[in-house]
């Protein structure tokens, strides 16, 4: 369960469409029936398994937007899970809600659980430049298993600050990109853990490579968008 929460927090800027540049988002237009797909690799480039993301319900309220991103996960043995998560648009930065990581599916596949999330959700702005700083986001999951059985996990997005430009080869095209840095930080019980990443984010696209690392830096994963239409 835990490295599903991290692939999920490290894929959940999938891309949109570059279908109008509209006014609220740079970075993430919402459109209705936008597909993307995502193949993930270990670190040695075998694939693991693909991310598949629609996004459904756009509404605009006045200069706001708002949208469900369907995504359902695929791992190497086709096992498949799928999420809802709603993405808000205010104004210059982009919203996404942390509560939404838990959705009743993966409630059900843990047996008899009761989960209280709380948190601050991811926030990007539309604004991007070199050296910038990002605002840190963070989740708390308290869980009841039953009995007296409790199981607390916090997970932190910090350190996040925009590095560099570079251009990236997918087989969905070539993009010129912002690259984002960012570290997960997880705690679980007595387990602490760090993980650092990038992000590969273009205009119009959303993210369209991500690599994720061990505390010293080794390459532990990566996503790369292999396909998308509108």
């Amino acid at each position: 369960m835990k490295r599903y929460l991290i692939l999920v927090l490290l894929a959940i800027f999938a891309a949109h469409t570059s279908n109008a540049q509209n006014s609220c988002s740079t970075y993430y237009p919402l459109v209705d029936g936008a597909n993307f797909q995502y193949t993930n690799y270990d670190k040695k480039g075998r694939e693991e398994g693909q991310i598949n993301y629609t996004i459904t319900n756009v509404e605009s309220n006045g200069e706001n937007v708002s949208a469900t991103m369907q995504m359902e996960f695929v791992d190497k043995k086709g096992n498949s899970f799928l999420s809802d998560y709603n993405m808000v648009c205010e104004g210059n930065v982009v919203k996404i809600d942390f509560k939404s990581l838990m959705n009743e599916q993966m409630l059900s596949q843990m047996g008899d659980v009761e989960m209280d999330i709380s948190g601050t959700d991811v926030e990007l702005p539309n604004n991007l430049s070199v050296g910038q700083e990002l605002p840190d986001a963070n989740m708390q999951v308290k869980m009841k298993m039953g009995g007296a059985i409790n199981m607390n996990t916090n997970v932190e997005t910090i350190n996040r600050k925009v590095e560099k430009r570079e251009s990236v080869n997918t087989p969905a095209g070539t993009f010129d990109c912002y690259v984002i840095y960012s570290e997960t930080k997880t705690k679980m019980m007595m387990t602490n853990q760090t993980f650092p990443s990038r992000m590969w984010l273009a205009e119009g696209v959303g993210m369209v490579k991500q690599e994720s690392y061990n505390k010293n830096g080794k390459l532990m994963g990566s996503s790369l968008l292999t396909q998308f239409s509108k």
